[in-house]
């Protein structure tokens, strides 16, 4: 369920206006997915919600933060990969410092003095890497449990989750640990962002607004922040150059 509402309700405080409305030629199983997402949201009304809610509010704002931290820089590992897969090596050696500073001066990442040096986080995963090695993200999916995604997002996340419990597994051999883990991290980003959960109810369609947005999300990311120009933007530009 991590993936139900995190980057793409976290980016949607800065694409809101973008978001569109309509038919979308990369949601050809709209009907499926719509009955997934009813799924999830059951689930996470259910379930995630009230757990979130509890955590947030038995947890102090700089426990929260710490965990936070230390998940985050966690998941620097899969990203330095992905750095290196994607051929960006200066990016690499940039989130190897990030990793190798927390890990040390923030103890075991629960601080997080790497911002503060100007190392900020960027997260790489490897639904990014098939993108950037020619990949077509293929139909938008809404996946029961997980939440958005794409065929090519799918496979990514797969890959790379099971990839990273066999690495935990050889180095630790303890999957009950591993899953404990998950499950914090699951419970305490659902607890982030229980303040944005007003914003997707009051949408008109929060279905096509989670769409959208996830979509958008994946292409910055992509694009490192930087997604080509589109040419029906360009009719709304006075600055777009003929190609």
């Amino acid at each position: 369920m991590k993936a139900t509402i995190l980057s793409a309700l976290f980016m949607s405080l800065f694409v809101t206006g973008c978001a569109t409305t309509g038919d979308n030629p990369q949601d050809p199983y709209e009907s499926f997915n719509r009955s997934m997402w009813e799924f999830n949201k059951g689930l996470d009304k259910a379930i995630l919600r009230p757990v979130a809610k509890g955590y947030k509010a038995i947890t102090p704002d700089p426990v929260e933060k710490g965990v936070t931290n230390f998940f985050n820089n966690i998941d620097e590992v899969p990203t330095i990969i992905n750095d290196v897969l994607q051929f960006k090596f200066g990016k690499a050696l940039k989130d190897t410092g990030r990793f190798l500073i927390n890990s040390t001066l923030g103890v075991a990442g629960l601080f997080d003095p790497a911002t503060d040096m100007g190392l900020e986080r960027e997260e790489e995963d490897f639904g990014q890497t098939l993108a950037v090695w020619g990949f077509d993200s293929g139909a938008y999916l809404m996946l029961p449990f997980f939440g958005p995604s794409s065929v090519r997002d799918g496979i990514g996340s797969g890959v790379q989750a099971t990839s990273f419990y066999s690495l935990y597994d050889e180095l630790n051999d303890k999957q009950t640990e591993y899953i404990l883990k998950y499950g914090i991290d699951i419970v305490q980003t659902r607890a982030a962002i229980l303040s944005i959960d007003e914003q997707l109810e009051s949408a008109p369609d929060d279905y096509t607004f989670l769409r959208d947005v996830y979509l958008q999300n994946r292409k910055f990311k992509i694009y490192d922040g930087n997604p080509p120009i589109e040419d029906d933007e360009c009719e709304f530009e006075e600055d777009c150059e003929e190609f």
